[in-house]
């Protein structure tokens, strides 16, 4: 039997991140909350990179449906090379989300957002950090060690920290219930044969499509597609293909569609329809669409932890399509665990 790659080791872990995310975040969390609610923000700035700002985009569906507060995305080049200096960020969430915590762009666009005036809360993976020095709470997400180049429980348990914050500030009872299950459901996502889709993909560039809750998890994908499978993947939001991106969606073109179970569902089921029925390569997540590899997951999951649960077939399908192409996922080349940008 072929050995497996820390980064599916790895991404297996995550059910456990959840479970010691439940364990712990009641007691790390209830602070926060309550400063959330007595602050009341107008606005929320996320700031982040790579595989993180990925959980930020996620982070920003989640916020804005549950909160009915407009959420930013902050390029951190605007406080760390042009050295902005905000006028105003009172009543201003600003939420870094890092594995590591290290990167001087994320540090000092965190400086500034508080030297502005901003609640600053990081969401971190390390113990200690100087991006939580800049914050005025830290939540680890409690990933422990990852090794493998490629984040991939850091990515669920950021995902997860994401929604267990947005349950505590809204007092989300729903969100709170489909978390308790979420350990659960990470495990039964890991044990979901994708193998077809590890057949599927001998090709050296696709399209990765999500929309609403699934839009965060296929940049996720694509950048994993890119790092550990030397394939080049775009994702592209459903509501966007028919805007251009479809024009070179010709017959055998590989598409992976990332299916939501929230209310953009159905105009995401129309356009990987539309794409099978041109004789596209479609493998469908979520959905069952007529001449597409469909791929199974985990049903009737809450909107915020499907995504997480996907991922974990995810991952242990491209851990494994990396290693089938002769690439060793745990070290891609040119890229480094810690990358520190300015």
């Amino acid at each position: 039997m072929m050995q497996r790659s820390r980064m599916e080791s790895e991404a297996e872990e995550a059910a456990e991140v959840a479970e010691r995310q439940l364990r712990d975040y009641p007691r790390l969390l209830a602070p926060i909350g309550e400063k959330l609610r007595e602050l009341d923000p107008r606005l929320v700035m996320t700031c982040a990179r790579g595989s993180s700002d990925h959980a930020a985009s996620s982070a920003k569906h989640l916020i804005e449906i549950e909160t009915a507060t407009p959420v930013a995305s902050h390029s951190p080049s605007i406080s760390s090379i042009f050295q902005t200096r905000w006028r105003s960020l009172e009543r201003t969430l600003f939420l870094a989300i890092s594995q590591s915590g290290q990167s001087p762009d994320l540090v000092l666009s965190a400086k500034a957002a508080r030297d502005a005036g901003a609640l600053v809360v990081s969401i971190v993976n390390a113990d200690a950090s100087p991006l939580a020095a800049e914050s005025w709470a830290a939540l680890p997400i409690l990933a422990g060690p990852e090794e493998s180049v490629a984040a991939t429980k850091s990515y669920i348990g950021s995902l997860l920290a994401v929604a267990h914050l947005v349950a505590e500030w809204t007092a989300g009872s729903a969100l709170q219930e489909a978390l308790a299950s979420s350990p659960a459901a990470l495990r039964g996502a890991w044990d979901m044969d994708w193998s077809a889709a590890v057949d599927a993909l001998d090709v050296r560039d696709m399209y990765v499509i999500g929309r609403g809750s699934t839009l965060g998890i296929a940049q996720e994908t694509a950048l994993k597609f890119k790092e550990t499978c030397g394939i080049h993947a775009e994702a592209v939001s459903a509501a966007e293909v028919r805007h251009g991106p479809i024009a070179i969606v010709t017959e055998g073109f590989p598409v992976l569609v990332l299916v939501p179970n929230d209310a953009t569902r159905e105009s995401v089921v129309s356009v990987a329809a539309e794409m099978a029925a041109r004789g596209a390569r479609v493998l469908a997540a979520g959905a069952e669409i007529e001449g597409a590899v469909n791929l199974s997951t985990v049903p009737d999951l809450h909107p915020a932890i499907a995504p997480a649960a996907c991922m974990m077939s995810v991952y242990r399908m491209i851990a494994r399509l990396s290693t089938a192409r002769g690439l060793d996922p745990d070290a891609p080349p040119h890229l480094r665990k810690v990358t520190e940008t300015r």
